[in-house]
């Protein structure tokens, strides 16, 4: 019995030493709330950009851009290398793998 007492005595202290608080100098990174077309190309970065206007008038709405094919995008004559990189960042930001964040939009 007293064998057991000092046994659980010896794992909760080393259940402290195990878990430390941990403390970080970076917060954790600002993420745009509500995501346009716009906020989305800024936040790919590239010289997609300069599609925005573009993307904006044809599609017109953020959650057409993501079920957007590439012959779509070939018809607005956008470069390949711009229609690989959005429909790349449709498909990250569709899974939850990716979301544009708020300091690359002041840069």
């Amino acid at each position: 019995m007293a064998m057991m007492m000092a046994l659980k005595k010896h794992v909760i202290s080393n259940q402290t030493l195990i878990s430390p608080t941990r403390f970080y100098s970076k917060s954790a990174p600002q993420y745009v709330e509500k995501v346009g077309i716009l906020e989305f190309l800024n936040g790919v970065g590239k010289g997609v950009e300069t599609h925005a206007g573009k993307l904006e008038t044809e599609i017109g709405d953020f959650h057409k851009l993501l079920v957007t094919r590439t012959l779509n995008l070939k018809k607005l004559g956008i470069p390949v290398k711009h229609r690989k990189l959005i429909l790349k960042y449709t498909h990250k930001y569709m899974l939850g793998l990716w979301r544009p964040r708020a300091d690359t939009l002041k840069a």
